[in-house]
């Protein structure tokens, strides 16, 4: 028996469509929606919605949800999301339906927060953009910049999917450059720790006994027990003005002027300087081709991967490009100018554009430079390690030496005796 549904769809223009259809189920009315190319927003049975709002949910969850007063996601929480939405959407779920189902499920109180705000956003008319457009700290400028070009081109569940397998190539480069950044930082930290404790801690109590001693101290103990009495009795400026050069630092970076200038030098820093170019130009890369091929104009594309490219040199290198392909000039002139894109790059976009396949280009670029950025951080990783070590025995052995020398030269004196 046909019952009447009235439901809520969007077309290929991105327009809203309202209106009512006689079937004897959801699925039924879903399928004659695809077969309109209308995607599903949201499907009411009679006088009520057939989901969502008669729905109930855990007393556990719904506590978790009522402690969360801010949108926030889990590390990697916003790619399953992200997946699972595409998933449901491509199987023909409306859109209201599946947010809801989704909102359920999150880890994280924060995220269910956040969309249980876009479902109130969505069931008052809102575009899903726009709904998701209002919690920047969970979703990003790309993020909803591809999310508006896949509600105009009625493909939003395509331009999801792509949007998914961005973000979880972008995860993967980023603990890609952790794994080659947390070895070096953690063996600072303990060469530090282990050279304080012995300057401060072992070395003085060392005094008594040289001066005991009948012989010269040599030029490398006097040193070494000059610099550990001075961090003895000087630990407190020591440590406070380390702490103080590291706040200095992130305070001068969060400026123009210092943003710019820590990019500069991190891509002419040796040895790592090469790999953070090629991370920013994978990035780059990749951002670029995933929205040229979800649809966002070239303009509104490079104004994007600008302001995500994460290194200000970058950065202004595609501004400038910007400029100049407002004025008419190619894509890939202006980037011929910079010292920062490799030649390869820029000849590579440049028979893209002439092809009309920038965007499959592109993305053979980004996976080209994810291949030599994780070559690179095996090849850094197996470098550093025998570096690291060399650093701590000169360090450490340089201190005992130091505290054993005036033994030794005690020892000879006696023995010449």
């Amino acid at each position: 028996m046909a019952t009447t549904f009235k439901f809520e769809a969007r077309d290929s223009a991105g327009k809203t469509v309202k209106g009512t259809l006689a079937a004897a189920s959801q699925n039924e009315v879903v399928a004659d929606l695809r077969r309109r190319n209308l995607t599903p927003i949201d499907i009411q049975k009679g006088g009520g919605s057939m989901f969502g709002r008669t729905k109930s949910h855990g007393s556990g969850h719904r506590a978790n949800k009522k402690m969360a007063r801010k949108a926030w996601c889990k590390k990697g929480e916003l790619e399953v999301f992200t997946r699972q939405l595409a998933t449901m959407l491509g199987a023909g779920i409306p859109m209201l339906e599946a947010l809801e189902i989704l909102a359920d499920q999150a880890e994280s109180p924060g995220f269910a927060f956040c969309l249980d705000r876009v479902v109130e956003s969505i069931r008052s008319g809102t575009d899903l953009s726009k709904a998701l457009e209002q919690h920047k700290k969970v979703f990003s400028h790309i993020y909803v910049s591809m999310v508006r070009a896949g509600e105009a081109s009625g493909q939003i569940d395509i331009i999801l999917t792509r949007l998914a397998e961005y973000l979880e190539s972008s995860a993967h480069l980023r603990s890609e450059i952790k794994a080659a950044m947390t070895y070096p930082v953690i063996s600072l930290v303990l060469v530090f720790g282990i050279a304080s404790f012995l300057m401060i801690g072992i070395v003085p109590s060392f005094k008594p006994v040289f001066e005991s001693l009948d012989v010269k101290l040599p030029a490398l103990t006097v040193f070494i027990m000059d610099i550990a009495f001075f961090m003895k009795d000087y630990w407190y400026l020591m440590f406070g003005g380390l702490l103080a050069a590291i706040v200095g630092i992130r305070m001068a970076v969060q400026t123009k002027r210092g943003e710019l200038l820590r990019d500069q030098i991190v891509l002419k820093t040796p040895v790592f300087g090469t790999l953070f170019r090629k991370v920013a130009l994978s990035r780059f890369a990749r951002t670029f081709s995933t929205l040229i091929k979800s649809g966002v104009p070239i303009l509104g594309a490079m104004e994007i991967v600008s302001d995500t490219s994460g290194n200000r040199v970058i950065s202004m290198v595609i501004d400038n490009a910007r400029d100049s392909v407002k004025n008419g000039e190619s894509l890939s002139e202006p980037f011929t100018r910079s010292t920062v894109f490799p030649p390869m790059v820029v000849k590579m976009m440049a028979i893209g554009e002439r092809s009309g396949a920038l965007d499959t280009l592109l993305e053979k670029i980004a996976e080209f430079y994810d291949q030599q950025v994780e070559a690179e951080v095996k090849g850094l990783t197996s470098m550093i390690e025998p570096i690291m070590i060399a650093v701590m025995g000169f360090i450490v052995g340089g201190i005992v030496l130091a505290v054993f020398l005036p033994i030794f030269k005690l020892q000879e004196k006696l023995s010449n005796n």
